[in-house]
């Protein structure tokens, strides 16, 4: 994250050069069960991010020496696809993937009750198809709804978000060039039901002030996109009652 850009990124009418206001989401898409031959699965489009989520399992923890005999693990991967971002990437894992996927994984730690299956692993893949800043939160936000679409018994679900700072204003759900040229990124994640913080990290600077005020933006904000997790598994398994002739 750079902190010397010449791009304004909010103009005289206080809009975002994506024409947001500074406290309003992309537009976001959630499809779940996507994927026929995986146990669960979702496709979520966060702005100009398109990620694609696979759950396989519970199922027997390979390699033998992972398992744990009182729960289940969780096995995370978050892949940048090499035509994911406008400069290629190489193809394979990279400390920042590494780093992802552990972050990832701790969260859904949190919410999935891995006591239930002893020695087995729930294996999470979380592609990314396109890239435009906010994928660690878009590829959460797509495993938790490919977890309950997998039917993998969890106490809630995960919504996750990024507040930032650019041009001194604090933003919600920065695009690619606020997080590229910004002052600050704050990804976020919660429990809805509970309330508690499950990801929290910061790269860049922040006041105590400015920090506590992106917490709360953030955490309304996941609200919003909890609403549209379980509206996407609601579609997914909607029955459609048919019509009685009178």
């Amino acid at each position: 994250m750079s902190m010397e850009s010449d791009i304004k990124f909010i103009d005289e009418n206080g809009l975002r050069i994506d024409g947001r206001r500074p406290d309003e989401l992309r537009h976001i898409k959630i499809e779940a069960g996507v994927l026929e031959n995986a146990d669960g699965s979702a496709y979520v489009e966060f702005g100009k991010n398109k990620v694609l989520a696979a759950v396989y399992g519970p199922r027997e923890c390979h390699p033998r020496h992972l398992q744990n005999p009182s729960k289940a693990i969780i096995q995370c991967k978050y892949n940048m696809m090499t035509f994911s971002v406008s400069d290629r990437k190489r193809p394979g894992p990279d400390r920042r993937s590494v780093e992802i996927s552990k972050i990832i994984s701790e969260a859904l730690e949190s919410v999935v009750q891995t006591e239930l299956f002893p020695r087995a692993s729930i294996d999470v893949y979380m592609e990314i198809l396109q890239a435009n800043a906010g994928t660690r939160c878009a590829g959460l936000v797509a495993a938790s709804v490919a977890l309950a679409d997998a039917g993998v018994p969890m106490k809630d679900i995960i919504p996750a978000i990024a507040v930032g700072k650019a041009d001194g204003k604090l933003l919600l759900d920065l695009n690619k060039e606020e997080d590229n040229y910004g002052q600050a990124d704050v990804p976020m994640a919660i429990i809805p039901k509970t309330g508690e913080v499950v990801l929290l990290q910061m790269d860049g600077h922040m006041t105590q002030e400015e920090f506590e005020t992106a917490l709360d933006m953030g955490i309304k904000a996941c609200y919003e996109i909890y609403e549209l997790q379980k509206d996407a598994l609601k579609r997914r398994y909607a029955v459609e009652t048919p019509e009685v002739e009178e």
